[in-house]
């Protein structure tokens, strides 16, 4: 009885060693994120709340650089590069900070997304964007910090920050019609360089019908853009393609072309992998 009372013991400390006590944040964690005509935008920050506090000019002082949130950086990520107040952005992720003022906001869009908080040093070359907005004043109380991406529209949307009874909106233009052309272009002119390469790389491999596969590498070389090299991969899958079919002669110049760009790309992967190819097939 009492070597099973003291095993009772032990095995209750043991739990209590193992467990972890949770509750809730006192500033939880929230994602937003957003198609805005065909740009993706995420929002990640945490939510801190007033709880009876003065927020703007007291909790978040005027005139100061704010996180614009609790605990780590507030970030904002873009698929694609946008247009915020005339300025580009290019794509990418960004810490948002702002700077409130009480008849102006300053939103800032900072490249340096690793800080709790406010970075140690504050660095004026991370700063990819800074536009100036005019706040809201609310009828009603938000009692939790919002931020989130509203009034959508195919070519523009806003980013929304409420707290308070205040709220800035800062429009955010995207590039809906640059984007939609494109594919569309790309739609109906076919298959691009890449996709017929692809397909004669994965007959090759494959074994299949080897003059499909160079009939491919040819089309994909021909859709190479004008003004731009045919890439020296294209033209190695060509000569791999012609030295399987037994074409060692056709083989060797075209491996003698891709000899040529790679070294111009200073590959030296494929630079090797040609001059091998070429003494090999002569030696044939």
């Amino acid at each position: 009885m009492k070597k099973s009372l003291i095993a009772l013991v032990m095995l209750t400390v043991s739990t209590l060693g193992f467990a972890q006590v949770q509750t809730p944040q006192a500033s939880p964690k929230s994602v937003v994120e957003q198609t805005v005509g065909l740009t993706d935008v995420k929002i990640e920050y945490h939510r801190p709340s007033a709880r009876g506090r003065a927020v703007y000019g007291e909790l978040v002082p005027f005139g100061r650089v704010w996180r614009t949130g609790a605990n780590e950086n507030t970030m904002v990520t873009f698929s694609d590069d946008v247009v915020i107040g005339g300025k580009s952005l290019a794509a990418g992720k960004y810490a948002l900070y702002t700077q409130p003022k009480a008849d102006s906001w300053d939103v800032i869009f900072y490249t340096d997304t690793n800080n709790w908080g406010l970075p140690q040093t504050w660095d004026e070359e991370k700063v990819a964007l800074r536009t100036t907005v005019k706040p809201e004043f609310l009828n009603r109380n938000i009692e939790t910090l919002t931020i989130g991406i509203n009034d959508l529209n195919n070519d523009y949307a806003h980013l929304e920050i409420a707290w308070e009874k205040t709220m800035v909106a800062v429009k955010i233009e995207v590039p809906t019609s640059d984007l939609a052309m494109k594919s569309i272009e790309a739609v109906m002119d076919g298959p691009s360089a890449r996709d017929y390469f692809d397909a004669a790389q994965y007959y090759y491999q494959s074994n299949h019908d080897l003059a499909t596969a160079l009939k491919w590498m040819d089309t994909a070389i021909e859709k190479t853009p004008k003004g731009q090299d045919v890439p020296f991969y294209f033209l190695r899958q060509k000569a791999l393609i012609q030295a399987k079919m037994g074409d060692k002669k056709g083989a060797i110049a075209t491996a003698k072309l891709s000899l040529e760009a790679a070294e111009k790309a200073n590959n030296a992967d494929y630079v090797k992998m040609n001059k091998d190819s070429i003494q090999e097939w002569s030696r044939k």
